[in-house]
């Protein structure tokens, strides 16, 4: 079997993921713990793949970085701040980049690029 073929559920279940996060943080309240868990297994599982599929290049790199800014600054809003529009904001910001890292990811992988 393909690696592409073993992949390709891995990423139809991630886009269903970051769906659910998207259409569910709109009706959820900011306390709602399920996306700090949610987030950094997506962040953790991609670098898991990517790793020993040397794919792991320096856009990867950048953007774990930028994404782990995102998380600090959500974890400082959410022990800080009581303003969830900021929250919800930081939260955003590492959705978009999560995103970004798994669609170039898959880009990658699936375009054998």
């Amino acid at each position: 079997m393909s690696l592409t073929m073993v992949l390709l559920p891995v990423f139809v279940q991630v886009g269903l993921t970051f769906a659910l996060l998207l259409w569910n943080r709109s009706r959820a309240t900011p306390a709602d713990a399920a996306d700090e868990f949610g987030l950094p297994t997506l962040f953790y599982a991609l670098i898991a793949l990517a790793l020993p599929l040397r794919h792991a290049d320096l856009v990867i790199v950048l953007l774990s970085w930028v994404f782990v800014v995102t998380r600090f600054a959500n974890a400082g809003l959410v022990s800080g701040a009581k303003d969830s529009r900021q929250r919800g904001l930081a939260w955003l910001a590492g959705v978009l980049v999560l995103l970004a890292m798994w669609l170039y990811f898959a880009l990658k992988m699936l375009l054998l690029l």
